[in-house]
């Protein structure tokens, strides 16, 4: 993919520029962007799809990532600067650095997918088909309900901006939508998208059916939906593309598209993926900013618990490090979005919660036994829960699951020991509450 990005962009780069020409002419104001005027044939649609990719990449890169797994057990602050730190006790104030640029760099995704679901009506140009046309809107709805849902499982309701912003001001008087709000309008996207879009039978980096599907069953089990959640789950997990790979380190020391991955997004040595620097310690050129935790090396090295998953992490004693991300010379790690083993735990525990405990410990099991584990011995309902719930926590150290579960699971304050629920959020950035008496803080901040 990353192979015609450069030719779109420049294309994009050429109409963005010869507008902006325009727009100065025209005298109109520097804080308006006149979007109308950047989507305006097939290689520009091309372009602003691409984009709106790259607008992914940029929050999950490092920064949603980071947010997903320090603030929770299985990852320590071990560098010099305060946003980690701040992180890591979970006393993050209003403009820490980190999920500031976490929620504008989502919001900015969100508003390149707006430009192309608002643009594309109007694009007249014979070499645009309309499955080309259905595809790329398709993906821009994709993006916009990973968005929101990326939004409201960090910072709860959250303003429903879904026209494109070609006037700063437009933003001020939206007041932010509840959780649910949220929700419903991250379905409502997924539904439109599963409408638009092909069932591709290899594409793992753009938008197809079997990934909508994957993200719905993320947001059903979210929702407490547990028959929805089952029912998406089993569709991607039906899909004979998918399958966990063997040894259980072969999906990230040979990464690339595998037949674990559902959604990845993919980088390149000109559009490099970054976040093993905050990994590596400093003999491998990194900074060595988030460290697994003392009692998860415990766990992970131990072959009841973390099977063949202890490939982990590397180093000894106080130099342990995480190596999921681990292309130190030319930084092209995928960010592993969405994988098959998720889709066998989302089903397991919906299954779980609606007294199926046969069938959700035959998913837990597909999981184990590709660590070398053997069967669980979890018999109880609570049990089996408790159980699915260690497994994503070892399955998906390094990957932003284990604050959101704990979160989702109200679980926070028993394993965390925060038990003010109020943190279980992130707060709105300050520069947003300040500059918009619309934009209510979340409690506590």
């Amino acid at each position: 993919m990353k192979n015609i990005i450069h030719k779109y962009l420049y294309t994009a780069f050429l109409v963005i520029v010869f507008s902006s020409c325009k727009k100065y002419l025209n005298e109109i104001p520097n804080n308006s962007l006149d979007a109308s005027n950047a989507i305006t044939d097939v290689g520009t649609a091309r372009a602003a799809i691409i984009g709106a990719y790259d607008a992914v990449q940029g929050y999950y890169a490092s920064n949603y990532p980071t947010l997903g797994t320090i603030t929770a057990d299985n990852v320590i602050f071990n560098g010099t600067l305060s946003q980690y730190l701040q992180l890591d006790q979970n006393a993050i104030p209003a403009d820490n650095v980190t999920t500031v640029a976490t929620y504008q760099g989502i919001y900015k995704a969100i508003n390149s997918a707006n430009s192309i679901i608002a643009a594309l009506p109007s694009v007249k140009d014979v070499r645009l088909t309309d499955a080309e046309r259905n595809q790329i809107t398709g993906e821009a709805y994709f993006i916009r309900a990973l968005g929101y849902f990326d939004l409201g499982r960090g910072w709860g309701g959250v303003q429903l901006q879904l026209q494109p912003t070609s006037d700063l001001s437009v933003l001020k008087g939206i007041k932010r939508s509840t959780l649910d709000q949220t929700y419903d309008q991250v379905l409502s996207d997924l539904i439109k998208a599963e409408q638009l879009l092909p069932d591709d039978a290899t594409t793992r980096n753009r938008a197809q059916k079997s990934i909508v599907r994957a993200l719905r069953a993320r947001l059903h089990l979210y929702r407490k939906q547990w028959a929805d959640a089952e029912n998406y789950a089993t569709q991607v997990i039906s899909n004979s593309k998918y399958a966990l790979v063997t040894p259980y380190r072969n999906f990230f020391t040979n990464p690339f598209l595998t037949t674990e991955s559902v959604f990845e997004l993919s980088f390149s040595a000109n559009d490099r993926n970054t976040f093993w620097n905050l990994w590596y310690p400093s003999s491998f050129g990194g900074q060595y900013t988030l460290k697994p935790s003392n009692p998860f090396v415990a766990k992970v090295s131990n072959p009841l618990i973390g099977g063949s998953r202890s490939a982990l992490i590397a180093g000894t004693g106080n130099n342990v490090y995480g190596v999921l991300y681990n292309t130190t010379t030319t930084g092209v790690d995928p960010s592993y979005i969405i994988r098959i083993a998720e889709l066998y735990l989302i089903r397991a525990e919906a299954r779980a919660q609606q007294n199926n405990l046969t069938g959700a410990v035959a998913d837990l099991d597909v999981v184990r036994r590709r660590a070398g584990l053997t069967g669980s011995t979890a018999l109880t309902q609570s049990d089996i829960l408790l159980a699915i719930e260690d497994e994503r926590s070892i399955e998906f150290a390094f990957e932003p699951h284990r604050w959101f579960d704990l979160v989702r699971t109200e679980r926070a304050g028993d394993v965390l020991g925060l038990t003010d629920k109020r943190r279980w959020l992130f707060p709105i950035p300050l520069s947003d509450v300040l500059s918009d008496p619309d934009v209510v803080q979340n409690p506590g901040y």
